[in-house]
């Protein structure tokens, strides 16, 4: 089929994330785009060459493989993208969006639960090309008024944060930056936008570590930039500028990851929320954190602004020591001990960000966990964690 002639019907979400960016006639017949490895474009005539006509110019600007992604994408933020961009990370996503909407002089607010790596970039190099980075606290709302300079130039939200699952007040704190000419960026990796389509609360340039649910297979590396039409411009800019382009095997994967998006979401939303039910009754867990839990503080706002949750959540044990929590990591074996998530697989570990908070504090009064739940047997992954959790007694006792 071809994706820009569906009869003019209204298509759900669903659909277009198998749909959209999709031209078989172009493809011939295929029902996937080919894998474009390419540099040069060549030119038929003289005047097409001065003129620059033609739909490509350039490798790194752009082939068929990374259109179709575009465009798949595009349709999945929903109608306010006026673009979006690839760029080869998660991280490279974040830091060309910023470097796009700021320059020397400017300050930024970041929100205190925002991906450690964007703390390590906004207090490194941001602070050495001279702007200058405040934090606040997730929970601050339009109180965030108060932190308001007169060269505060964008705000950066993390919803909910990705180790403690803060939910900010996304279309509060929007209204607010908006009032005084700033822009709102979004990390919106934790939902995606099939589950949260942040430009359609407030965001100017929404932000996915695509490396994550995107690619769904713990595969690639690769990061997405979609922005509105009053961003989309200094993002374009900045994407040239800085030459970011991702490799073109990495476009297709996360092209074919996106395709089963849906079911998977769907599939982790449903397991992640049982377990987090089942550890809520465990005697060893003190705490869950998970927006999507009617107990959690953030549960108003995620009810509010987002149609599901993903596979990602923490818990706070009792307290305990190390040796026991080692005990734990030790025994359980479908979960995995790595530092990422969205893919198929389950994954534990533990971590503390007291050491990087700056406007709030974190003392959950024990260890914390960070679970992805995966797309193993549910029943499994309680048996995992129940001999997990035996170990973890007996190293305690």
């Amino acid at each position: 089929m071809n994706s820009s002639d569906n009869g003019d019907l209204p298509l759900r979400t669903d659909t277009h994330l198998v749909t959209a960016g999709r031209d078989t006639a172009a493809q011939k017949g295929f029902v996937n785009p080919p894998v474009v490895r390419g540099s040069t474009v060549l030119y038929p005539t003289a005047a097409d060459l001065h003129a620059h006509r033609g739909e490509f110019s350039y490798g790194r600007h752009g082939t068929p493989t990374t259109k179709a992604l575009q465009q798949a994408l595009a349709a999945l933020e929903g109608p306010n993208c006026a673009g979006v961009a690839l760029a080869p990370s998660g991280v490279a996503a974040i830091s060309t969006a910023l470097l796009g909407v700021l320059k020397a002089g400017d300050h930024l607010l970041v929100c205190d639960n925002a991906y450690r790596p964007t703390r390590l970039f906004c207090d490194g190099l941001l602070q050495r090309y001279g702007v200058t980075t405040g934090y606040f606290d997730p929970s601050i709302g339009s109180g965030i008024e108060a932190l308001f300079r007169p060269n505060t130039a964008a705000v950066m939200v993390e919803a909910p944060g990705s180790q403690s699952f803060e939910m900010p007040d996304i279309p509060a704190i929007a209204a607010v930056a908006h009032a005084h000419g700033a822009l709102v960026l979004d990390d919106n990796t934790w939902a995606t936008p099939l589950f949260h389509r942040s430009l359609d609360h407030g965001v100017d340039i929404s932000i996915q570590a695509a490396t994550k649910y995107i690619g769904g297979h713990s595969d690639i590396m690769f990061g997405t930039i979609s922005a509105n039409a009053k961003a989309w411009p200094r993002v374009e800019d900045a994407v040239r500028a800085l030459g970011v382009c991702a490799g073109p095997d990495d476009v297709f994967l996360a092209l074919r990851g996106l395709r089963t998006l849906a079911v998977r979401l769907k599939h982790h939303q449903a397991a992640g929320l049982e377990i987090a039910r089942w550890l809520q009754q465990r005697p060893e867990v003190a705490r869950v954190l998970h927006p999507a839990l009617e107990t959690d503080p953030g549960h108003a706002i995620w009810k509010r602004d987002f149609t599901g949750a993903s596979g990602l959540f923490s818990i706070v044990l009792k307290p305990a020591s190390q040796k026991a929590v080692d005990a734990l990591l030790d025994t359980v074996k479908l979960f995995g001990m790595g530092y990422s998530w969205g893919g198929f697989e389950s994954l534990v570990i533990p971590f503390d960000c007291a050491s990087y908070r700056s406007a709030t504090t974190w003392a959950p009064g024990g260890p914390a966990l960070r679970l992805h739940i995966g797309l193993e047997s549910v029943e499994d992954l309680k048996a995992d964690l129940e001999r997990g959790f035996a170990a973890f007694n007996a190293a305690t006792s």
